[in-house]
């Protein structure tokens, strides 16, 4: 039965269930007499709707509050068995596989290191594979049980009707690679779980949004600063999100080589794999045999000592004019988007930290306009290494949302909301 505004009857009830769900999620526990204003739905709506997922095991009781001189009033919270994802992210070092419920809580986690093998398109399948088995196993849950598993990948993420999601990853030699048909041939998980597929940074940016240090902001940018670096944009246009390829932004004219092949960008100063290189070009004791965080981790110790040594010179300049060459690249992104808050993340991101983000912020804000330079902040952000897998957990979850809390419908002639939907309905708070 259609409504006035050709919207059905089972259309109203999903998006009322996704109001109740969505506004216990993030703000409760809540009683009845809250969900009201909190939704804009009338009193019996909300009851209904209540008493419905109840029954469907999605919300439960949480206690109860007293009420101005009247009965006391019970609470209500999303129940966090009711449901299970999976977030994976394909990083430089690792592919990083995580078991959440419905709330997020970590059930299980696999790390499967990269070594010298590096993005070789059979090795990250057999990897997400296998981390997906091991979590599973770990926690003993049936794949048919999942809402969905999410994963984080660098370079674009093209949606096809034939081939489900492909990447285009020029920087790690991936041209039109279809991987979420490569993972769905020989899979564990049923046909029946959805599998989301998007770009790393953009994961991690929408993480911070929602549980980081980017909630109650309108207007932000996430910067993913690894081997690489890239950037996810959110504004009132595009609230859920847009990965920005800003690793390839050109910062000097006939540069040096980005992995990416062409001159001067960025990612060739700024990403932690470039870092390394010109600290052992300058004549650096990077350690052998080691990986980029290993690595990492000697230089910050030779530039910043902790016994009161000298520093090593040529580990300190480096790392000043890296943190110049990311100010600048900063400064574009503020002077494009006029953002209120930016905040740097990634694993490289985070190990840099607190004592090397004054150096961006100063001259991120030096060479910005100074009008918008005013009007922003710039930290790291907030959920640790974790971000990406949290992200990607979040777009099988917000698919969810989008259904109303029902798992996908067989009926193809009545598709839901797509799950970036539910990401650009959700407001921060």
């Amino acid at each position: 039965m259609a409504v006035r505004n050709g919207r059905t009857v089972r259309d109203l009830r999903r998006a009322n269930r996704t109001a109740v769900l969505q506004r216990l999620y993030f703000d409760g526990p809540l009683s009845r007499f809250e969900l009201g204003p909190a939704t804009g739905l009338s009193s019996g709506s909300v009851s209904n709707v209540v008493a419905d997922l109840v029954a469907d095991g999605l919300v439960e009781e949480a206690g109860s509050v007293d009420s101005d001189g009247g009965r006391p009033r019970t609470l209500l919270r999303v129940a966090p068995a009711s449901g299970h994802m999976i977030g994976v992210d394909v990083g430089e070092t690792r592919v990083r596989v995580e078991l959440f419920d419905l709330t997020l809580t970590e059930l299980a986690r696999a790390e499967l290191p990269l070594e010298q093998q590096r993005y070789e398109v059979e090795v990250i399948v057999d990897h997400i594979r296998s981390g997906i088995a091991e979590v599973l196993g770990a926690a003993r849950l049936a794949p048919e049980r999942l809402l969905g598993v999410g994963i984080g990948v660098p370079g674009i993420v093209e949606h096809t009707p034939d081939r489900g999601a492909v990447v285009h990853g020029q920087t790690i030699g991936w041209d039109a690679v279809p991987l979420e048909s490569l993972l769905r041939a020989e899979s564990l998980l049923p046909d029946s779980v959805p599998c989301f597929i998007d770009n790393g940074a953009r994961t991690l940016g929408q993480a911070e949004m929602w549980f980081g240090a980017g909630r109650g902001a309108g207007n932000a940018l996430v910067v993913l600063f690894g081997s690489g670096v890239g950037a996810c944009l959110v504004t009132p246009e595009v609230e859920q999100g847009r990965a920005v390829e800003w690793g390839h932004l050109t910062v000097r004219v006939r540069g040096r080589r980005c992995r990416c092949g062409a001159l001067g960008c960025l990612e060739a100063y700024a990403g932690a794999e470039s870092l390394l290189a010109r600290w052992r070009e300058e004549g650096g004791r990077v350690p052998g045999g080691t990986d980029e965080e290993t690595a990492l981790t000697a230089m910050l110790a030779a530039a910043y000592p902790a016994d009161g040594a000298a520093p090593d010179p040529v580990a300190l300049a480096v790392l000043e004019e890296t943190a110049e060459y990311l100010g600048a690249g900063l400064s574009d992104l503020i002077n494009l988007f006029q953002p209120e808050r930016i905040l740097m993340g990634g694993w490289a991101g985070l190990q840099l930290g607190s004592r090397f983000l004054p150096a961006v912020r100063r001259h991120a804000l030096s060479y910005a306009l100074r009008h918008p330079a005013g009007k922003v902040t710039i930290e790291l952000g907030s959920l640790g290494p974790d971000a990406v897998t949290v992200g990607a957990a979040i777009l099988p979850l917000a698919d969810f949302f989008a259904r109303g809390g029902r798992r996908p419908d067989p009926d193809p002639e009545s598709p839901p909301p797509a799950w970036h939907t539910a990401l650009r309905e959700r407001t921060p708070r």
